[in-house]
């Protein structure tokens, strides 16, 4: 009767976690999604929660990028690591989402952080991307719920090969516009593509909201940045896309140079314009 109960509830939850992946193009689906791959690795463990949500080609930054599938399979299985969306969105094409909160891990010494996770739907459930973390110390200031849904409505269109890649060279473009006007112009030219709501993940530090505040903890402490891509994607909606690859910073007051993992939500503007959204620099190992 136990063995029986016991495959029983095994079936149940795991039917409901396929279920809670199960993408409708909203943002609250994602969300559940988020959550539900955060239960499964508190109850079945970290290695299964993330093998189930993996596909073939996601990458998880631990710390450089690597295959989810291939990291994980020699990962043990801990139940160690909790997390919680605090702020998600997804394209009106439904396709593409990011999801984004706080995470601790439970160990002999508590450890706390952020995360970022890119989400795709494909065959009618999200599935992982692209994931990474910072960590900080234990969280003091209160992070505001934020899940947006899509905005507008999205015609699905026949775009050629060529007009996928004429999108795509526009995100290539804008980030390599960004690298070019820090060289010329400095830190400050980093203002001009950030959206006035704009969120920055950063090693040792909590989540810093607002343009204001991202450009006066950054250019307090950084000189130099100079970014150098490894990849992008971009929703079929065509308003949300992301870059990521490794940002090289010189610090001020000083000879310290240091190497960190990076991606960047964008977001088309109503000018047609593209602004960075979300920031996440983890540190890469060289």
């Amino acid at each position: 009767m136990i063995k029986k109960i016991l495959i029983t509830s095994t079936y149940l939850f795991a039917s409901v976690f396929c279920f809670a992946q199960k993408s409708d193009g909203t943002t609250k689906s994602l969300v559940n999604a988020d959550k539900a791959f955060a239960e499964k690795a508190i109850k079945s463990g970290i290695k299964t929660a993330y093998l189930d949500v993996s596909i073939e080609n996601t990458l998880v930054f631990r710390p450089n990028p690597v295959n989810a599938k291939t990291y994980y399979a020699a990962q043990p299985n801990t139940k160690n690591l909790s997390w919680k969306p605090s702020f998600a969105k997804v394209s009106k094409s439904g396709d593409w989402g990011f999801t984004s909160g706080a995470y601790e891990i439970n160990d002999t010494k508590k450890e706390y952080g952020q995360y970022l996770s890119i989400w795709k739907a494909r065959n009618g459930k999200w599935e992982l991307a692209l994931d990474l973390g910072i960590e900080h110390n234990k969280p003091l200031i209160p992070v505001k719920e934020e899940f947006i849904e899509p905005n507008g409505k999205y015609t699905p269109k026949l775009f050629s090969t060529k007009d996928a890649a004429v999108g795509m060279e526009i995100i290539y473009d804008t980030e390599r516009t960004l690298n070019t006007s820090l060289k010329s112009f400095g830190i400050a030219a980093l203002g001009g593509f950030l959206n006035n709501d704009a969120r920055l993940l950063f090693t040792g530090n909590e989540p810093i909201i607002g343009k204001t505040n991202i450009m006066s903890f950054t250019a307090n402490m950084v000189e130099n940045i100079n970014f150098k891509n490894v990849g992008a994607s971009k929703a079929n909606g065509g308003e949300l896309a992301y870059t990521y690859g490794v940002a090289t910073f010189d610090y001020k007051g000083g000879d310290l140079r240091e190497s960190f993992n990076y991606v960047f939500i964008w977001e088309r503007q109503a000018d047609h314009n593209w602004n960075i959204i979300l920031q996440i620099y983890a540190p890469a190992e060289r």
